[in-house]
């Protein structure tokens, strides 16, 4: 939190106005001085946040596989899902039964909407 409040009285100051002075080149200076100073904290802010963003770097390749087989599993049984419902606005929010069902009503002022693959019969 120290290193937010740092960077944001930092990036004030980097943007405020230099207060007039006598000569061009001490403004300039005091800009200059001032972008420094800017790089710097930014510096120190990478440089303490580069192994977290190591340590989340790692996770996440480890995690990319488990990934990729979840979404290779899940991809064919939610296109099927998708097939079974128009919009997802015409349904009200899930109802969760003591028993552990869980009903997904279509909203009563929802259109009229048959699905693709009607045939009359109802899968259970």
């Amino acid at each position: 939190m120290k290193q937010i409040a740092a960077l944001i009285i930092g990036f004030g100051l980097a943007a405020s106005p230099v207060a007039a002075q006598d000569q061009n080149g001490e403004v300039d200076e005091g800009f200059s001085l001032m972008e420094e100073g800017a790089r710097m904290l930014m510096r120190g802010l990478m440089a303490e946040m580069e192994p977290a963003m190591e340590d989340l770097r790692g996770s996440l390749d480890e995690l990319a596989p488990m990934l990729q087989d979840f979404a290779a599993e899940i991809g064919p049984a939610f296109t099927e899902m998708l097939s079974q419902v128009d919009d997802f606005s015409n349904y009200s929010a899930p109802e969760f039964l003591p028993n552990g069902d869980i009903i997904i009503r279509r909203k009563p002022d929802a259109p009229l909407w048959t699905p693709e693959n009607d045939n009359g019969e109802i899968e259970l």
